[in-house]
């Protein structure tokens, strides 16, 4: 293994025991886990015996194809033709049929488990997994049912708070018991009852897929047990974004064998708001006190002026494994500091850079990116980018899975596979139009609830409900029998044959041309049509035969839908600026990165401000020093000395970030008069030396 480093081979030949991989920004992690599955395999591991889960489908993806290419690399034989146990295994085999390690993310691994033993916690082996408009749904019906004023607590703020307990493992019970003030405990109360709404129609959330599967490993050893034999080695990406229930799954497959790799960098934990706990990684040792411990530092990515920068930004967090990035690239431009006056000339100097550098050919637009740390700031670098022409993406824009048309067909499809997933039915009863109005529905819902039964067993009897009129009825009874010729196919019909059917059967296709008549409107919800059709295309050419369904399909898509990576490497691939968040940046690299509003209230956030505790400011550090080690050449930090309040310009502070990474943190909080005297002492030094 030439191509890698002696820490990397260190890593990849250490095969036996629990392993800490602590992996800088720019270290090659992704390359020492696809080699070490390899090299298990290479020393008779079974590839079915090797769990690698990872937080996004397209690492998994990537790793999975990795691992596959390096395997049939290494299993050639002298004549240079593969062995029998290479990919392409023995003749007449298909590829996506051979043994091959189980590589996903955390919520797809979840999903197979509770399959296979959800009915230990009482629930259908068919459960429903709710998509976030059946969650607010449910949501609004908890909060209805307490009573609750809609002013009190809003079903996506209920949504927020549920999502913050279960990625801590905590219940409804819990939750009643840490509620402080008069809104948590709405909340608490709130929590139990869309628990048990969700329970009752079957069905479960995403956070319920890890709590759940951690509930059944407490609840159930048999269960544990069945999970954990499944695998010898345990393979974890990213382990610093772990939360409680992952934390637990983590430790319930691997205590067995104790074979547990996890490769992570504490440095940049940056996703404390939705639960991940960067203890995790740094009590791994206490956890698995016979744990080796690999560093990797070599840092194939930024110069070694950046990566000045990022060590000495990181160096104040005094909580972390103690590690510094080493460059493999020598010297490089110092980073400049842009002081600005406002943010108007901020995104105005900015883009004009930008563009400066577009139109003499230094770089393409898709070597830039601007982040931000909130939300709103991308705004005026929009309008300013549209005014110069300038091609860009703001990455994290409409999701591709909240479009109407690709819900509808999705739904559509979970119908078919289970007709009483009541949320879809509602959804697709009358879409398009087949005049089974507001108000029918409701009267058919009514009667179901009357009956005790599901929705769909009442729509054969439509006639005989009071309220439902003749033409109604035959309409009900006609979209049933649609969905059962559906449903009747051939065994050998694949999902995108299906999809293909449903959009021909159900007239989908033919109301959308009616529906939008502006060509570019109607093209772009039509290309959303040929996109499901393409998924269902790719997940008929890769799944195994023995897994291949309808059901598997409907979960890689809902899983999808709250896993941004193929939306984003989409948007990526246009050759225009990336304006995007930092959170939104981990795992992505730019020639040229603008880190924009570094100033106090912004980078670090107000709120983490606020809290006046190092906890907090420690995590807004981890996300500067992301933004800083997505640069690969060049580095660009501004900050504006005011910034529009409620429509007033108010000063502003340098972010102490600049201070630490200038070698000027004993200057901060600057005085007054340095304050208003446009330029810090450090921004200035090292502005000069950018020059220079």
């Amino acid at each position: 293994m030439p191509d890698l480093n002696p820490p990397q081979l260190d890593a990849v030949r250490t095969l036996k025991g629990p392993l800490l991989v602590l992996a800088g920004a720019g270290t090659g992690k992704t390359r020492v886990v696809t080699y070490r599955i390899a090299e298990l395999i290479r020393h008779r591991t079974k590839p079915e015996r090797i769990l690698a889960v990872t937080f996004t489908k397209k690492a998994a993806g990537e790793m999975q194809e990795r691992a596959t290419a390096l395997l049939a690399k290494t299993q050639q034989s002298p004549r240079g033709r593969a062995t029998s146990n290479s990919k392409f295994g023995p003749r007449g085999r298909k590829d996506k049929d051979v043994p091959r390690p189980e590589i996903s993310t955390f919520h797809s691994l979840c999903v197979r488990i509770l399959r296979r033993h959800i009915k230990q916690l009482g629930f259908p082996e068919k459960f429903i997994i709710c998509d976030r408009n059946e969650q607010e749904s449910q949501a609004r019906t908890a909060l209805r049912e307490l009573r609750a004023p809609s002013s009190s607590l809003a079903p996506a703020d209920l949504l927020y708070i549920i999502s913050r307990w279960k990625s801590g493992s905590v219940r409804p019970p819990q939750a009643m018991e840490l509620a402080q003030n008069e809104r948590e405990h709405l909340a608490a109360a709130a929590y139990r009852r869309y628990q048990d709404n969700l329970k009752r129609h079957g069905a479960v959330d995403f956070d319920d897929l890890l709590l759940h599967t951690e509930e059944l490993f407490s609840k159930f050893p048999a269960v544990r047990r069945n999970e954990a034999g499944r695998f010898d080695h345990v393979l974890i990406d990213e382990y610093q974004d772990t939360n409680r229930s992952q934390y637990e799954i983590v430790k319930a497959l691997a205590s067995g064998h104790r074979n547990l790799c996890v490769v992570g960098d504490d440095d940049q934990s940056i996703y404390g708001w939705r639960g991940a706990e960067v203890t995790h990684i740094l009590r791994f040792k206490q956890d698995w006190p016979d744990a080796k411990v690999v560093r990797l530092e070599d840092n194939y990515r930024s110069s070694a002026a950046i990566l000045h920068y990022a060590n000495t930004l990181i160096a104040f967090n005094r909580h972390r494994h103690d590690k510094i990035l080493k460059p493999a690239k020598p010297g490089g431009t110092r980073p400049t500091i842009l002081q600005c006056q406002d943010e108007t000339q901020e995104s105005e100097r900015i883009v004009a850079d930008i563009q400066q550098a577009i139109e003499s050919r230094k770089r393409e637009p898709r070597d830039i990116a601007i982040l931000c740390r909130t939300n709103e700031q991308p705004r005026t670098f929009e309008t300013e980018l549209r005014r110069a022409s300038v091609p860009y993406v703001l990455i994290g824009g409409m999701s591709f899975f909240d479009r109407k048309e690709v819900r509808d067909i999705l739904s559509y499809l979970k119908v078919i596979d289970n007709a009483h997933d009541e949320p879809a039915l509602m959804r697709i009863i009358n879409q398009p139009a087949r005049g089974i109005g507001n108000a029918a529905q409701k009267r058919l819902v009514e009667e179901a609830t009357a009956r005790g039964t599901f929705l769909w067993d009442v729509l054969p009897d439509a006639l005989v409900i009071d309220g439902i009129d003749a033409k109604t009825a035959a309409a009900a009874k006609e979209f049933r029998h649609l969905i059962e010729q559906l449903r009747d196919q051939p065994e050998k019909i694949s999902i995108a044959q299906l999809t293909n059917q449903v959009l021909n059967k159900t007239g989908y296709r033919d109301s959308l041309v009616k529906q939008y008549p502006d060509p570019n409107e109607r093209e772009t919800r039509l290309a959303s049509l040929e996109e499901i059709i393409n998924a269902a295309a790719n997940y008929d050419k890769t799944c195994r035969r023995s897994t291949h369904s309808l059901a598997g399909f409907l979960d890689d898509m809902l899983l999808s839908e709250r896993d941004d990576s193929d939306e984003k490497e989409s948007q990526l691939a246009r050759n225009a600026v990336a304006l995007m968040t930092l959170h939104s940046a981990k795992g992505l690299e730019f020639p040229s990165v603008y880190l924009v509003g570094m100033e106090e209230g912004i980078l670090p956030h107000k709120r983490s401000v606020a809290a006046e505790n190092d906890t907090a400011i420690d995590e807004e550090r981890r996300l500067c020093y992301v933004g800083v080690t997505r640069a690969q050449e060049q580095l660009t930090l501004s900050f504006a000395l005011t910034r529009r309040k409620w429509g007033k310009p108010q000063k502003t502070i340098p972010s102490r970030f600049l201070y630490e990474m200038t070698g000027q943190a004993e200057n901060f909080p600057p005085k007054a008069e340095e304050t208003s005297s446009k330029k810090p002492r450090s921004s200035r030094r090292s502005r000069s030396r950018a020059k220079n």
